[in-house]
């Protein structure tokens, strides 16, 4: 689990890739890698990736075939920079949200304008995660917790104040990028929770007061 307060940003050093998968050398000088082992999950724009080597100043990490489809990481090449967060430890702070580091789907940043010293940027997810995307929500972009602005559609708004812009790869965000997304974690659970209640029971106003949701 990770919260989606990013540490620092590395780059991808080396990528040996085949016709099915592929390993990257990810480096980053800024992280404490003496406290990372063998076997530990660290989030690469919020894919959570297997350390498989650590020769000192990075770690290298096998991405299944799978991954590379259905998120960024397959299009990136030697020297793109990445977002990384070590998994979430009982001693660590709690920031962001509750993040699986399981990538949903693919976004695209459809606009992208200054808004006083924040950014703003709108971006269109796939239409089968907007009802999991609410106004005052949480949202993990590229491994980033945000909070969601508004909502039209399959399309939602987020800013980016100037200290996430320092510490995180959104400091070069240009219209037309793809972005990886994760919905909150709750939302699922809370659709399941409904779904199988209504197996045996209408959702209702009373359903709805029973439970706490209204």
């Amino acid at each position: 689990m990770f919260t989606g307060i990013i540490q620092t940003v590395g780059k991808i050093a080396q990528k040996q890739a085949t016709n099915t998968d592929a390993r990257l050398y990810i480096q980053a000088n800024e992280l404490d890698w003496s406290n990372v082992q063998l076997g530990d999950s660290i989030a690469v724009n919020g894919v959570c990736l297997t350390a498989v080597q650590l020769p000192g100043d990075g770690f290298w990490a096998d991405v299944s075939n799978e991954t590379l489809l259905h998120t960024t990481l397959g299009k990136l090449t030697i020297g793109s920079t990445v977002n990384l967060e070590e998994a979430l430890t009982p001693q660590m702070h709690l920031g962001g949200h509750i993040v699986s580091g399981h990538v949903d789907g693919v976004g695209q940043i459809t606009k992208c304008y200054e808004e006083g010293r924040s950014i703003r940027l709108n971006i269109q997810a796939p239409n089968e995660l907007a009802k999991y995307i609410a106004p005052k929500g949480s949202i993990c972009i590229d491994g980033i917790s945000l909070t969601v602005n508004n909502v039209q559609n399959a399309e939602f708004s987020v800013n980016i104040v100037p200290h996430t812009q320092e510490r995180t790869t959104l400091m070069t965000v240009k219209t037309g990028q793809e972005v990886n997304l994760e919905v909150d974690i709750i939302a699922r659970y809370l659709e399941r929770l409904l779904l199988d209640r209504q197996v045996s029971k209408p959702i209702n106003e009373n359903f709805l007061q029973q439970y706490g949701f209204a």
